[in-house]
């Protein structure tokens, strides 16, 4: 990036992006949480399309704006349904015993819509083609894209979920078929892509899954172990890509 004309739009940015991210891990209920996730979605759109100039980064942003969209409308009718039926939407109130007192059939389709919104963040089946494709951003983009709170929002929000989630053993089903098929795909798919940051995103895409197995199989300290872990050794990954490309 030292070459780069456009230099002040890119710190910018990234300091915005930087921002949502840690408004995602502050906020203390679903709606400021909703709001940071979607900061987080509008400001990888504009760096990963950072370099519209070329056709397929303009492409990319597009794509990864649209195909997280879909899960976002999916969370978003998951906390009206909640707001609806329990009143509040304070994540700690959501994971207190008062939310076991909701029907058991609206707590797992409140459950299975916020995944909706974990599936698109996270990239996992059947959304998971946007983040080989955002790999057309500059990468430090992509070491902070894949190693922050931004794919890794969808398992963070997950973690910051669980003891609602586990009320509902059908929405935990539901999630570790979901992250299982997605282990398996992207880490397929990694083995015959012939770019090296198309290979860290699959992995990602992989050990996002493991992690979502992880919390849906019920343990919790791994899940979250996981997700620190990756996100060190994620960042260096994609630097030292970075330094290879260069």
């Amino acid at each position: 990036m030292a070459d780069d004309p456009a230099q002040p739009r890119y710190f910018a940015l990234l300091s915005l992006f930087t921002a949502a991210m840690s408004g995602v891990v502050m906020a203390s209920s679903l709606v400021g949480l909703f709001i940071a996730w979607e900061l987080v979605g509008a400001c990888s759109y504009l760096l990963i399309g950072f370099w519209y100039e070329k056709f397929s980064a303009s492409q990319a942003g597009k794509k990864a704006f649209v195909m997280t969209r879909l899960g976002d409308v999916a969370f978003f009718i998951g906390i009206l349904l909640v707001l609806l039926n329990f009143g509040n939407l304070s994540i700690a109130e959501l994971n207190s015993p008062r939310a076991g007192f909701l029907p058991p059939p609206l707590i797992t389709a409140a459950a299975l819509l916020i995944f909706g919104g974990i599936i698109g963040k996270s990239a996992q089946f059947p959304l998971l083609t946007w983040l080989p494709d955002a790999m057309e951003g500059p990468t430090p983009v992509s070491a902070l894209l894949h190693s922050a709170t931004m794919v890794a929002a969808g398992v963070y929000l997950f973690a910051r979920l669980f003891p609602f989630f586990s009320l509902s053993p059908t929405a935990l089903g539901v999630c570790l078929a979901v992250g299982t098929v997605s282990m398996l795909i992207a880490s397929t798919m990694a083995m015959v892509s012939r770019d090296i940051k198309q290979v860290w995103a699959y992995s990602t895409i992989s050990q996002l899954g493991l992690m979502i197995m992880g919390l849906a199989a019920g343990n919790y300290v791994a899940g979250v172990f996981h997700l620190t872990t990756h996100a060190a050794f994620k960042a260096l990954l994609f630097l030292c890509s970075g330094v290879f490309i260069h």
